[in-house]
């Protein structure tokens, strides 16, 4: 009675342990599929998601990029096509500005100049007084000036016009500068023999003739007023026969003048 009660009993619980076992393999199985099925459908949710994605991205990607290429592409050449124009501009405003700027270096050098000349010509240039011109040696006018008139050549015999004035001197007297100068020329006079040329300012010279020495001065020699120059003589063959005298002459621009108006 208890043997049939034992077996029962565990009769019973292999029944359950059976039952247990199969629902607990059911369960796993149904929890593998439950599991497996909602990982599949995420995978597929992605695979779509992807899918579309991708696809969206295929699709909206290259338009946007063209879209945005073709606005910058348009910007970009706008762009150049104003910093040419602007260059343009730049260049055409620096042309006219450099033009309008070398018109007024114009204006102002010519202005400058214009002042320039006003000054020039209203500075009155320095006048450098004419020559106050002294008697080469002291004695008596023993023969006069005579351009625009003859006298008599002793020596020549025959009127004749006389340059110069002669001045009364014993032989070896000595002649002065009678204004200061620079000596020009020492020379023979074929008329008037041993001959001394000084130049003085304002175009005057003086020229000192019929002399015997002149070794007191050198041509280009700068001499002052009163200053020797050599001494009286009788060198001068178209008076020869006067008496010893220094023959004297004032020359004005390359004109003979009277000395007597300019001796004092």
């Amino acid at each position: 009675m208890k043997r049939g009660r034992r077996e029962k009993i565990e009769r019973n619980s292999n029944i359950k342990f059976l039952v247990y076992l199969s629902g607990g393999i059911a369960l796993i199985m149904l929890l593998t599929f439950i599991i497996t099925f909602v990982v599949y459908n995420n995978k597929i949710k992605n695979t779509d998601y992807s899918t579309l994605t991708t696809e969206k991205i295929a699709e909206l990607v290259p338009n946007e990029t063209n879209i945005e290429l073709e606005e910058a592409s348009t910007d970009i050449g706008k762009t150049i096509e104003e910093v040419i124009n602007t260059a343009e501009k730049q260049t055409e405003s620096a042309k006219e500005k450099t033009t309008e700027q070398t018109e007024k270096e114009m204006k102002v050098e010519e202005t400058d100049k214009t002042k320039e000349k006003t000054v020039q010509t209203n500075v009155e240039p320095v006048k450098i007084k004419d020559p106050e011109f002294a008697m080469p040696v002291e004695g008596e006018i023993m023969r006069n000036y005579a351009k625009d008139s003859l006298i008599y050549s002793d020596t020549l015999e025959e009127w004749i016009v006389h340059l110069g004035i002669d001045i009364k001197a014993n032989r070896t007297t000595v002649v002065k500068a009678s204004e200061a100068g620079t000596i020009s020329a020492i020379k023979n006079d074929p008329r008037y023999g041993l001959t001394i040329v000084i130049e003085h300012v304002n175009g005057y010279k003086t020229i000192y003739s019929n002399l015997l020495t002149s070794e007191f001065v050198s041509e280009g020699e700068t001499v002052e007023k009163g200053q020797a120059i050599g001494t009286v003589g009788n060198s001068a063959a178209f008076e020869i026969v006067d008496e010893a005298h220094l023959h004297f002459e004032i020359i004005k621009d390359d004109v003979n003048v009277d000395p007597n108006i300019y001796l004092k």
